[in-house]
Order: C-alpha cells, then sequence, then structure tokens
C-alpha cells in the first residue's frame, strides 16, 4: 500500500465514510490474458469470467499478491476480502480487481459502488429535482471557448440562459450560462473529442459550463443558481459566508510557508498534513486557491524581508508552474516546490530543511561552544608551551575539537583545542568520564603549563552569551539537559 493510499483511508475511518479498494492493475500478472473489445466485439469482462481465462500460475500470482494487501490492511486494522467473498459489507472492506486498461473488473467496481450507496448512503443519494446542488471540479481553458468550468450536477437541473454565483478568491460573482456541454457516451471528461452542447440537462452529472468570468473561480466550491425571486445580495452574501468560514478555519501561522493547491478540498487535506501529521509540523503563513501569480511570489519574498529564507518558499499542490513565474521566484529568491502528492511536496521542502540545517550548523560550528570541565593530568603533560599537550579527563559536559578553554577562577584564556586523541586514535569528540589527550593552541607565546595554570586548576570551556545562542539555534538536539544545566552553571 502507498503511503498516500493509507493516509486516505484513515481520512475515510475519521469521517465514517464506507468505501470499496480498487485493486488496480491486475494486468500486471504475468502472462495476464487481456481482451481488445474492438476486435473481439464482446463486452468489457467481469473479473471472475476475466480470471476463469488466466492460467493456474497467473491466478497463483493474483491471489498471492491480493494476500499481501489483505495483510496490509489487517495491519491497519481492517478486515478485507475479494468482494465476492465478502458476507459483512459493514465491517470488511471489499477489495475489487481491476485493470483500467483493458477494462476487466470495472463493471464489478461500478457494481459495488452502486450496492454500497443503495445500502449506506440511501437518503443522501435519492434525487431531488428542485433542489441544485453543482460542485465545480476544475476550471480549465478550452480553444474557442475560453475559461470553462468541470462540475458535478448532482440535484436539479441547469439551463442555458440560467444566472449563476459562482465563487472567486475577490468574492462570489454572477454569470449567465452560455452552453452546457458534454463529451460523448462512455468518453471520460479529461479526454479530448467532440462535446455534446444541451439546452437544459438534469442531475446526477459531470458536465462542462461556458460563461463569462469563469477564470478565477474555486475549484471545490459551490454553484447557486439565481432565480427571478431571489435576491441577488443575499445570495451572494449566502455563498461569501461559506467560503468566509472556510478559510477562517485554514488556520495560518504569522511566519511559514506559502501553500498553493488547485481546489478547496486539496488545500484543507495539504494543510491538515502539514500543521498536524508532519513530524515536526511545517509553519504555513500564507494560502491560496489556483495559479500562482506574481503577487503571491512577493507575499512569499517577506520572508526573506524577515530574516527567515528557510519560509520564502511556496508548496504548489497539484498546480502548473510555468516558465515566467519560475524567472519572477528566482529573481527574488523564492523557491517553488511542486508535486502532485502531497507526500513528494513533503519530501521536497524536507530535504531543502535539512540541507539548510546542515549548512548553518557548519556555519555556526566556529561559534557555538559546548560545555565541559576538565580536569588536567600532572603525570600526562607532554609538552608545556604552544602548542600544549595535555592529557586531561572529562569530569562533566562534553569536549569537542574547537572549544576554546579558560581558568574562570584567574580569568586566564588558554587556548583553542586543535585536536583529541584516545587510545592513538584521534577523534572529534570525548565525553564525560573519557581520558584523553589534547592538543591546545595557546593564545599567547608567553602562556605555558606552570606558569599561568598547572593541575590544580579546571579548564572550562569559554562560553559567552553568543556561543550560547548559537548552541541553541543550531545545536539544541545535541545537548543533554545535564549539559544545559552545566550551562545555566558556567554562565
Amino acid at each position: 500500500l502507498e503511503q498516500q493510499t493509507i493516509e486516505s483511508i484513515n481520512i475515510l475511518k475519521s469521517k465514517n465514510c464506507p468505501f470499496v479498494v480498487a485493486l488496480n492493475k491486475v494486468d500486471r500478472c504475468y502472462q495476464w490474458k487481456t481482451q481488445n473489445i474492438a476486435e473481439t466485439g464482446k463486452d468489457i469482462r467481469a473479473f471472475q469470467e476475466a480470471l476463469a481465462e488466466q492460467t493456474e500460475n497467473c491466478q497463483r500470482e493474483f491471489y498471492d499478491r491480493t494476500q499481501k494487501v489483505i495483510t496490509q490492511l489487517m495491519e491497519l486494522g481492517f478486515n478485507a476480502s475479494l468482494y465476492w467473498k465478502n458476507d459483512d459489507l459493514k465491517d470488511t472492506i471489499s477489495l475489487v480487481p481491476t485493470s483500467a486498461l483493458c477494462g476487466d473488473g470495472i463493471p464489478d467496481l461500478l457494481r459495488m459502488l452502486i450496492v454500497y450507496a443503495q445500502q449506506f448512503q440511501m437518503e443522501k443519494i435519492m434525487y431531488m429535482k428542485d433542489f441544485v446542488q453543482c460542485t465545480t471540479l476544475e476550471v480549465k481553458v478550452i480553444e474557442g471557448l475560453g475559461h470553462t468550468i468541470d462540475v458535478i450536477l448532482v440535484h436539479g437541473e441547469l439551463k442555458v440562459g440560467d444566472r449563476i454565483v459562482v465563487s472567486t478568491m475577490e468574492g462570489p460573482i454572477i454569470t449567465v450560462i452560455k452552453g452546457l456541454l458534454t463529451p460523448p457516451p462512455n468518453t471520460e471528461m479529461r479526454i479530448k473529442a467532440e462535446y455534446e452542447h444541451h439546452e437544459i440537462i438534469s442531475g446526477a452529472i459531470g458536465l462542462k459550463i461556458f460563461a463569462n468570468d469563469l477564470s478565477k473561480t474555486i475549484a471545490g466550491t459551490s454553484i447557486l443558481v439565481l432565480h427571478n425571486d431571489d435576491d441577488e445580495d443575499d445570495v451572494k452574501e449566502e455563498l461569501h459566508e461559506d467560503i468566509d468560514k472556510l478559510m477562517q478555519s485554514l488556520q495560518t501561522d504569522s511566519k511559514g510557508v506559502t501553500v498553493h493547491a488547485s481546489t478547496l478540498g486539496a488545500l484543507e487535506a495539504l494543510l491538515k498534513f502539514l500543521q498536524h501529521e508532519c513530524k515536526p509540523p511545517i509553519p504555513v503563513g500564507n494560502v491560496n486557491i489556483g495559479p500562482i501569480h506574481k503577487k503571491d511570489i512577493m507575499k512569499a519574498n517577506l520572508m526573506n524581508e524577515k530574516g527567515l529564507p528557510e519560509f520564502a518558499t511556496i508548496l504548489a499542490f497539484d498546480i502548473k508552474i510555468d516558465a515566467e513565474i519560475t524567472a519572477i521566484a528566482e529573481e527574488f529568491n523564492v523557491r517553488i516546490f511542486h508535486a502532485d502528492i502531497i507526500y513528494h511536496l513533503f519530501d521536497q521542502f524536507s530535504k531543502f530543511m535539512e540541507t539548510l540545517r546542515q549548512t548553518r550548523r557548519a556555519e555556526a560550528a566556529n561559534i557555538a561552544v559546548f560545555p565541559c570541565i576538565l580536569k588536567i593530568s600532572p603525570q600526562h603533560v607532554f609538552n608545556k608551551k604552544d602548542p600544549i599537550l595535555l592529557g586531561v579527563e572529562v569530569i562533566e559536559g562534553t569536549l569537542h575539537v574547537g572549544t576554546p578553554l579558560c581558568v574562570p577562577s584567574t580569568g586566564v584564556d588558554i587556548g583553542k583545542v586543535v585536536s583529541i586523541e584516545s587510545n592513538h586514535k584521534e577523534v572529534q569528540i570525548a565525553k564525560k568520564g573519557a581520558n584523553v589527550a589534547i592538543k591546545i593552541a595557546a593564545s599567547s607565546e608567553n602562556l605555558a603549563y606552570g606558569r599561568q595554570f598547572d593541575a590544580t586548576f579546571g579548564l572550562y570551556s569559554k562560553l559567552s552569551r553568543t556561543s550560547i545562542n548559537s548552541l541553541k539555534e543550531h545545536f539544541k538536539d545535541d545537548v543533554s539537559d545535564a549539559e544545559w544545566q552545566l550551562v545555566i552553571r558556567m554562565k
């Protein structure tokens, strides 16, 4: 199961929504025998009929793969079974094998959707002619027509000449339907073909609406029909209130990335994922629906001006990015990550943040100082002057290469640790309890062991407000609670 499949199942479960699982691409089973409908003149095969025509090895592979899916679903807490073996639709998920390539199993999938709808959603699927329920799916530019919208008409009917109210980011607008278009029978909406024109059309059906001023329509929003006795302002206000409530529910932070999605539903899903399911959560400063424009780049650039370049980023989900927008973004040092799968978008941003974190850690390595206290071993003083070579025990904290050392009681700066050796091997870190030899680049030519300091003095890492702040910002997870307590004592 792909991660997005698991996430989809969890969302359906949280909404208590019945569902079936389509096991697509069964034709990938070795030596699967497909049927050329055009040549044979036969109908698309039901799945059990198609399976019966396969070889024994092909059938065995199919059942093995199906069992793996059932096991994965069981690990998620779901009972699952092939649909023809399922006698408990309420508590067991039906698995419907299909092949979108050759059509095998598609009749079975449609049948199961009808069965589930009739059994669990009867009240919701009752058709109401006098009530229009229509939802925007997508805004498209069609040659010769301009901007059109693909919609699902669930209830009621639409007529050419109807006045409709659609939602945009600037508020609701009123326009007049100039055309109602559907693809030829048995043809998918996205496939290019000559459209059929209708004067009137009833639900439930997918169709394309042609009208003026549709370019900024928000995908995923409802469309209202304006009747003669309706007050325009009241209808627009009703639609505007719904959008306002929804946009207010999409909580954003004072600082964070900019998020763009193709539809309102996609935006909700992406925000939920970024803010509640990512570890750690990704703060979101601005949201928008539809294509990215120059003003969106300028908004994202505000994070650069605030000294937060990591958030001068746009996460675009299911959005096409044109070359002009890419050029503008590069000009203002704004990054655009885009993908059609939420998890790919998260992976891109996470990789960028990890690279940025490592770069900042490398830059801060010479500033941040880890706390430590060292005890000099008087019998292991190998060189008293620069470079000073001493044997020491780490009494508290962690000693790192590059740590500046001092004697707080006398105010003497000893110098910086340039190497650490343990058991005749160079190491970068020595933890509490370790006995190691260290080489110190002395702070001055006159500094010498036995003159300004000796084994009666403890050596401390030299902390400053700048070094502590750098430690907190870039190395917080590398410092233990006991070491933070040591920092407090040493300040």
